[in-house]
């Protein structure tokens, strides 16, 4: 089935999306700008600018109809007066001649006035802005759909909530209207997501019928609602909601093709049961409730990972009160002069693998410089293809980086010799400082941040060996999501502007640490700024030797 291509359409990632629906363009100018926010904060002066030049349109177009109104006026009066007695008025040759000049030059001025376009100029002004302003495309419209159902998934959220502007029990944004309902579950259907579409579909029904000035139709919603409805299995259903639309537009091409698809495939589920047995007993009623089915995709982790990385981000899964207890906070100098003057504040995450949180180790006047740095530089945050160890973007990723070396700005060696400090570890071999920004619904699903043994070009270019540790600072609060987690641990560290958290990748004698693996939970609301120094093996050899014993797992 082939769809139309429907324009219809009448955060917070909500608010983002409303504002995509608003101004998407469907002649793309630029791409990915779903994948940072700091990227689509200049939507708002794009919007700003078509909002005055709709009003300047608006103005002149009703300066026009007050013309032609005003002209309406004189030829009514005019026509009024002669139609009391029509002889009388004729003979009077001024009156003669006024309805003559009235037909001719008068009659031209208006048709010239009638057919002056007056929206010309201002859509000009439209195609002018593409040069100059950032429009999002409809690959931008779709990512922020797809990153508003990994939110509603991840999050559990209630999709009349989300629809209400609602975000876990805050109220965020205004409401959708029955086409933004809509436009979000075409997209999915778009992507073949049946089973948001299922939802997204209904949630507009529903608001179709609360509304006065009505946003979609029910003809276009029953169309995408009943196909996906069959999609996810339940082709009575799917039936009856066919017949409905044919009910509305009984020549709906579409609609009888499928009508009678429909009734075909109930036939051979019908003949099928008969083939099977039948005890002679009446037919069970047949269920039309619409069931919807949530299908499942090719993850980049097993179904047990993924239920406890999303309990993770929703603040679900915690962990033994006798675990928790071992954890420290403590000022430490880690035998550097520097730091006996100055100690940082370090807090205990975990114990094995070893993960702790540095409080206040990067002030808001360097993150600023930082930021300001990163912004130009942007470009879509990318993973490294483990066979080819080429660098590529991926949907499992969804933020813009940059990279920033130490001679660009005094902040970057600062924060770089902070590192150093915090850690114990050369800096001589670490890669450059990595800034990094998350789009709408942001996340980095559960990921490495070492080479495993089977990718063998992985790092090869920058012959340092692998990534014995990582540094992540967090350089803004997020109001809700956006938290690291480690799921086969079960430790989640909530996003603070200003601190740090540090774990070692790599046991002492070289192997990996599996209990690592970590991922970025979607960001639900607010923005996330973040940046990383990886630091590498190479130089490290008399800073972190290796034991006299093993300390990795027997299985390595």
């Amino acid at each position: 089935m082939n769809l139309k291509s429907t324009k219809s359409c009448s955060t917070t990632a909500l608010s983002t999306l409303l504002c995509l629906l608003t101004i998407v363009t469907y002649h793309p100018t630029y791409g990915e700008l779903f994948t940072a926010l700091a990227e689509m904060e200049e939507l708002m002066d794009t919007e700003s600018v078509l909002i005055a030049n709709l009003e300047n349109y608006v103005s002149v177009q009703e300066s026009k109809l007050t013309q032609l109104r005003r002209k309406i006026l004189e030829y009514q009066r005019e026509h009024a007066e002669a139609a009391k007695d029509v002889g009388a008025y004729l003979s009077n040759p001024v009156n003669a001649f006024l309805l003559t000049k009235r037909l001719t030059t008068d009659w031209r001025e208006v048709e010239n006035l009638m057919s002056y376009d007056v929206g010309a100029d201002f859509l000009e002004n439209v195609t002018n802005y593409r040069d100059v302003l950032k429009f999002p495309s409809d690959e931008d419209l779709n990512g922020a759909a797809v990153a508003l159902m990994r939110l509603q998934d991840t999050y559990n959220l209630d999709t009349a909530s989300v629809a209400r502007g609602e975000l876990n029990g805050v109220q965020y944004s205004t409401e959708m209207s029955a086409g933004d309902c809509f436009e979000l579950g075409r997209q999915t259907y778009l992507n073949g997501d049946y089973y948001h579409t299922v939802l997204w579909m209904r949630e507009a029904m529903d608001r179709l019928s609360q509304e006065v000035n009505r946003t979609t139709t029910k003809a276009d919603v029953l169309e995408y609602l009943a196909f996906s409805t069959f999609k996810q299995g339940n082709v009575q259903t799917a039936l009856l909601m066919t017949n409905e639309l044919l009910e509305l537009v009984p020549n709906h091409e579409r609609a009888v093709g499928n009508k009678a698809y429909y009734e075909k495939e109930l036939e051979k589920e019908a003949r099928q049961k008969a083939m099977r047995g039948d005890d002679g007993s009446e037919d069970v009623p047949v269920d039309t409730t619409i069931q919807i089915k949530k299908e499942t995709s090719s993850l980049v982790y097993d179904s047990t990972e993924r239920v406890l990385y999303e309990q993770l981000c929703r603040g679900e899964a915690h962990r033994a009160e006798a675990d928790l207890s071992k954890l420290r906070c403590r000022y430490v100098t880690n035998s550097s002069p520097f730091l006996k003057i100055a100690p940082l504040k370090l807090e205990e995450a975990h114990l094995e693998p070893y993960i702790v949180i540095y409080h206040e180790v990067m002030s808001d006047a360097e993150i600023e410089v930082i930021k300001r740095l990163a912004k130009p530089r942007f470009r879509r945050a990318t993973v490294q293809n483990y066979k080819t160890g080429e660098l590529e973007v991926a949907n499992y990723r969804i933020s813009k980086s940059a990279w920033l070396k130490d001679e660009e700005h005094s902040v970057v060696r600062t924060v770089g010799q902070r590192v150093e400090d915090m850690t114990g570890l050369t800096m001589t071999t670490a890669e450059e400082l990595q800034v990094v920004n998350y789009g709408i619904g942001g996340h980095y699903e559960p990921h490495f941040d070492f080479a495993r043994r089977e990718e063998k070009n992985a790092f090869k270019s920058l012959g340092t060996g692998n990534r014995i540790a990582t540094v992540l600072f967090y350089m803004s609060d997020v109001s809700q999501g956006g938290a690291t987690v480690f799921p086969s641990i079960r430790v989640a560290l909530r996003p603070k502007k200003g601190t740090a958290a540090f774990w070692y990748n790599l046991h002492a004698s070289g192997h990996g640490d599996y209990a690592t693996r970590h991922a970025a939970c979607p960001v639900l609301t607010g923005t996330k700024w973040v940046s990383n120094k990886w630091i590498h093996e190479r130089g490290q050899e008399f800073l972190r030797p290796c034991d006299l014993t093993p300390d990795h797992p027997e299985e390595f």
